[in-house]
């Protein structure tokens, strides 16, 4: 059980929810998560996605603003 997850401490989001704090759509969250993207645990026919996946996903997403010269 090392290799998996422990989420015993984790606050689960709903898409919707995680659509939101992204201002994405549900679409889009259902998008990351069936690409592998953003790990996710199904509920008999629902996602929820652990809060820390969310706030990884975002700080893995940050740009720096400076463009580049060639």
């Amino acid at each position: 059980m090392s290799s998996e997850a422990n989420f015993s401490n984790a606050r689960f989001l709903t898409v919707a929810e995680v659509a939101d704090v992204m201002r994405v759509s549900k679409m889009t969250v259902y998008r990351l998560v069936h690409s592998g993207e953003m790990p996710a645990v199904r509920f008999g026919r629902s996602y929820r996605v652990p809060e820390t996946a969310v706030e990884q996903y975002l700080r893995g997403a940050v740009v720096d603003g400076r463009t580049e010269t060639g």
